[in-house]
């Protein structure tokens, strides 16, 4: 007899903060589909952003880690966006197997004037500018860095607009962020913040299946004519389900990353592989600081000091490190 009343871990699903990697080898599709609650939360609640901030760093998180669970190596993926608008700066970096932080930075007074305006949509809060990535294999191997101008209605948009110009990979995206209100014993509500994603990208074994038409400065002469190829009907099924996926099924614990991949791809045999997870881990030290400031000169380091210490707080996880000067020579 089946049990109804089953938790989704009972079953063996991922659950919260694990990403889930998946193949439908009858569309040549593979992804991978994260739900992001408690580590989401931590990170957007400790800095108390206001609502269309947090929405977009949230936004930034997914997407860094949809991306950044596909390193394979050691390393670290960094997603930032740099723009005139009132949110000038969002980062979210990756590192393997699964540290996440964030961060964002805002003008306060243009911000509410923006929110009082309602201009509170993706391109309206970045304004101009660029979605860059940074992928880091450590000091010993080169950066190397893809960037697109912020042109599009999302950071979804944004991002597949990278990918069909230096990737060259046809790739879907679909993220949603939402708020959770839960009441507790006492009848108070509590608000909770939790975010969704899933990304598939067309990989066919025949690499001629994958051939685009060339961009400007590619690899094909300009005096050769590649044949004429619409989309691959494979890629354009896969596209059009993956279109379907409401945002609510994104971010709804109850319905789960794999409730959705069967609901998507089951009539093409779709395959889960064993999931990753992701946690809320910044890389900051105290050892790291002191390193920065065992390069300062005294004169430096005399001007760093207030109250008599130095104090230095992380942008990214808000954890504060106090210095004496003397621990860097300076009386």
């Amino acid at each position: 007899m089946t049990d109804n009343n089953l938790n989704l871990g009972d079953i063996g699903f991922a659950g919260d903060d694990h990403v889930v990697p998946f193949a439908v080898e009858g569309l040549d599709v593979r992804g991978r589909a994260v739900q992001l609650g408690p580590m989401l939360d931590t990170i957007l609640g400790r800095h108390d952003y206001p609502e269309p901030v947090a929405r977009l760093l949230a936004e930034l998180i997914t997407l860094t880690v949809l991306l950044g669970t596909s390193l394979k190596f050691e390393g670290k993926l960094i997603a930032q966006t740099k723009g005139d608008g009132p949110v000038d700066f969002i980062v979210a970096d990756f590192k393997t197997p699964g540290d996440v932080r964030a961060y964002a930075r805002f003008d306060e007074d243009r911000l509410n004037a923006a929110i009082e305006a309602g201009e509170t949509t993706p391109q309206a809060l970045l304004g101009k500018g660029i979605l860059a990535f940074t992928i880091d294999q450590g000091p010993m191997m080169q950066r190397y860095q893809g960037i697109v101008e912020m042109d599009g209605g999302s950071l979804s948009e944004m991002a597949e607009t990278y990918f069909r110009q230096s990737e060259q990979i046809p790739t879907a995206l679909r993220m949603a962020v939402g708020e959770l209100y839960r009441a507790d014993a006492d009848g108070h509500k509590t608000q909770s913040w939790r975010a969704g994603g899933m990304v598939i990208q067309f990989l066919p074994e025949a690499p001629e299946r994958m051939r685009q038409p060339d961009l400007p400065g590619g690899d094909v002469p300009d005096d050769v004519d590649l044949p004429e190829r619409g989309e691959d009907d494979a890629w354009t099924e896969a596209r059009a389900l993956a279109e379907t996926i409401a945002a609510d099924e994104l971010t709804d614990p109850d319905v789960g990353s794999e409730r959705l991949l069967f609901r998507l791809f089951n009539e093409h045999g779709v395959r889960v592989f064993p999931p990753s997870a992701v946690e809320d881990k910044c890389s900051c030290s105290r050892e790291k600081l002191a390193e920065v400031f065992n390069g300062f000169s005294a004169e430096e380091i005399r001007e760093s000091v207030q109250d008599g210490h130095i104090s230095v707080v992380c942008e990214f996880c808000s954890t504060a490190y106090l210095f004496e000067p003397k621990e860097f020579g300076v009386e």
